[in-house]
């Protein structure tokens, strides 16, 4: 049987996604670099900025929850992207002012991350709502193909921009991306009718806890939000380790540790191509298994770098190795996550489960900082890896759901 075609309005979705991505990508790491560059800032508040902001961002998705939950998602959508080019805008407006300070910085970065989960939330619950339920992991698919090579092309086009004329240009792109995205948005035509909420649900405090309480009282939802934290956060805990390990320690030049990070994210593209069809041979608890299995099992090789040409392939095959796998692991995860998820819940369980991610992460890179600066970043980088190798203890067991049988 030939593949279906998705909706038209899930293609201009998709198209808004896709701009808002690559323009993230573009601008990936730029507002510490502008606080390097621009306000010479020290390490400690550049870790700061990287670490507080999307800590208070997460803080305020909280009670944003619920309020994303009873209102209709695509409007939602349009004014998260519009509150992050507001945001962003702000900064090259006040550099050019001359008025640039770190405190400005960590406001916009706590307001990204807010926004971000609230849309990534409304985005979930809308293309529930917009998609066949046979084809949502197609679309998943999709998602995650475009997260993976805008990765891929965006952070070098974006260090070459900043090369050229500073890392505010790719603020500037990053913002506009927003705006384009909310532009795309709008042009979509439906009758997305406002949910309504049984009771005072959307008043009732408990709601903004309802997301956690659905997903831990699910069994397999609770087995993988749980290994998706510990593996998530301890694989984004490595990357600055690997930065001060590459760059400093080994002395790689700055082209090949971005080279090092962007080459492999083109294995995203490999592993969400073949979700659909591995899914179909084998079946999706299977999957979740293998590949939420794999993709940890390669991280300890990060230990063996040294120096050379050696030591970037090293890196370069451990990354395509893991991003293979994560990226067929993730569109069948996001997939099941939504098929086991009720409508008046979807977009408190994603908001949970994004703040629960960016809180682990958070937590775990700062006590590998802590460990790397005590021991040595490839003693830290050693404690990761055999952490992780755990981590597939946490994914569901043997016992399937009736749902699983079928797939």
């Amino acid at each position: 049987m030939g593949r279906r075609p998705l909706d038209r309005r899930f293609g201009r979705l998709w198209t808004a996604y896709a701009v808002s991505a690559y323009g993230s990508g573009l601008g990936f790491g730029a507002l510490p670099l502008i606080a390097v560059l621009a306000l010479h800032a020290g390490p400690a508040e550049v870790a700061a900025l990287s670490a507080v902001g999307p800590a208070v961002g997460a803080l305020i998705a909280v009670p944003l929850a619920p309020w994303v939950e009873f209102r209709r998602k695509r409007p939602v959508m349009i004014a998260m992207d519009l509150a992050r080019f507001a945001a962003m805008a702000t900064v090259p407006v006040a550099h050019f002012l001359g008025w640039l300070g770190l405190v400005q910085l960590l406001v916009v970065s706590a307001v990204v991350a807010a926004a971000r989960i609230a849309s990534g939330a409304a985005g979930g619950a809308y293309l529930k709502a917009l998609v066949r339920p046979d084809d949502l992991l197609v679309a998943n698919a999709r998602f995650e193909s475009t997260n993976w090579s805008s990765i891929a092309v965006g952070p070098p086009l974006g260090g070459a921009a900043i090369g050229l004329s500073g890392p505010v240009t790719t603020v500037v792109a990053d913002a506009l991306s927003y705006l384009f995205s909310a532009l795309c948005l709008a042009t979509i035509r439906d009758r997305e009718e406002a949910p309504r909420p049984p009771g005072r649900t959307e008043v009732r405090s408990g709601a903004l806890l309802d997301g956690w309480r659905h997903i831990m009282g699910h069994p397999v939802l609770r087995a993988l939000y749980l290994n998706n934290m510990l593996v998530s956060g301890l694989i984004m805990a490595t990357e600055p380790l690997l930065a001060v390990l590459l760059l400093g320690r080994l002395g790689f030049p700055p082209w090949q540790y971005a080279l090092a990070f962007a080459a492999p994210c083109l294995g995203g593209l490999i592993g969400s191509r073949l979700a659909r069809g591995v899914v179909a041979r084998h079946g999706r608890h299977r999957v979740l298994r293998t590949a939420g299995t794999l993709r940890a099992v390669w991280l300890i090789g990060l230990v063996l770098v040294r120096p050379g040409a050696v030591g970037l392939l090293v890196v370069m095959a451990v990354q395509l190795a893991i991003i293979v796998n994560m990226s067929l692991y993730t569109p069948v995860l996001a997939t099941y996550r939504l098929e086991h998820t009720p409508a008046h819940l979807v977009a408190r369980t994603l908001s949970a489960w994004s703040i629960g991610q960016q809180a682990a992460t958070a937590v775990l890179t700062a006590l590998a900082g802590l460990l790397a600066a005590a021991t040595g970043p490839r003693t830290a980088l050693t404690v990761a890896g055999l952490l992780v190798l755990a981590s597939p203890l946490l994914l569901p067991g043997a016992t399937r759901t009736a749902a699983d049988r079928t797939t």
